[in-house]
């Protein structure tokens, strides 16, 4: 297989993987951490009113779906990845931080979460799914 094929294979199933990730720890944060008592967090409307009643600790299954689903997106894709691993995989972060970056600007939250959210859970979690797939900075295979 072409080096180039298999690097976007790389890319697509990283952001097909750990996007799968971010959405299952989503899609179940209120089995895991109850919303407030009367929240509706199905919808936006919802989700925003009832931000003022969230606690840090309904933060914590949001932030673990963005940095998880990272990681794993960024593991994947340097594990499959032919060359550049280290780049592709941070691409992965990249991709993941402007998700994020969309997020924050579309759905209201405080300042602390965001900051921490945008700081901790894409780019030093693609760093860390680059060092866990044991791929060296240099190239594997030159194009």
């Amino acid at each position: 297989m072409h080096p180039i094929l298999k690097n976007t294979i790389a890319v697509i199933a990283g952001l097909l993987i750990g996007g799968t990730v971010n959405s299952l720890l989503i899609m179940n944060s209120a089995k895991i951490i109850p919303p407030p008592e009367g929240a509706d967090l199905t919808t936006t409307e919802g989700l925003t009113a009832a931000m003022a009643l969230m606690e840090p600790k309904h933060f914590l299954i949001p932030f673990l779906a963005h940095a998880l689903g990272t990681l794993v997106g960024a593991l994947i894709t340097a594990k499959i990845a032919v060359s550049y691993a280290k780049e592709l995989a941070l691409f992965i972060g990249m991709m993941f931080f402007i998700g994020g970056t969309f997020m924050v600007m579309s759905l209201p939250s405080p300042l602390w979460f965001n900051v921490t959210d945008l700081l901790l859970a894409y780019f030093p979690m693609a760093w860390l799914g680059w060092k866990i797939s044991g791929k060296k900075e240099r190239l594997t295979k030159q194009f």
